[in-house]
């Protein structure tokens, strides 16, 4: 029996779990707001707001914490440095839930999960190679490549 049983399985194993709700949090941190699931986003809130309580510390052990839960230097970087400034003036009650109805495939209610006062996100980077396309081909490279091929 599932008596007082507050946390949602997911159907997924432990390890699973820490991870998809550590990578949600720090998908929220990295961007400011997701689209997820409702049930997800009801799980990931209360890591996100214990994420800012922790980083309000702003000690190297604070850091090395959000780092083992988060696993990525980047949303650990923008934790500290952009999301707990934008929030100093609060005492909780970080996040914020929207929802947006049923998911076309499957049904399930979509939700956002935000962060209440607005934090600019800090520009994802872009993991296609633009030098390649960027830089133009020498004609006598382009010919000799070609030349091999037919």
């Amino acid at each position: 029996m599932r008596h007082r049983r507050i946390a949602k399985k997911f159907g997924r194993s432990k390890s699973h779990r820490e991870q998809m709700l550590g990578s949600l949090v720090a998908n929220l941190i990295l961007r400011s707001r997701i689209q997820t699931t409702l049930a997800k986003a009801k799980a990931a809130r209360p890591d996100a707001e214990k994420m800012v309580t922790l980083a309000r510390k702003g000690t190297l052990a604070a850091r090395r914490l959000a780092a083992a839960r988060l696993r990525s230097p980047s949303a650990v970087a923008t934790l500290f440095d952009q999301v707990v400034p934008a929030l100093a003036g609060r005492n909780g009650g970080f996040t914020r839930i929207a929802k947006l109805g049923q998911r076309a495939s499957d049904g399930s209610t979509m939700a956002i999960l935000e962060w209440v006062s607005v934090v600019t996100p800090a520009p994802v980077a872009d993991t296609t190679n633009d030098d390649a396309a960027a830089k133009p081909k020498k004609d006598g490279k382009v010919k000799k490549a070609a030349a091999k091929t037919a």
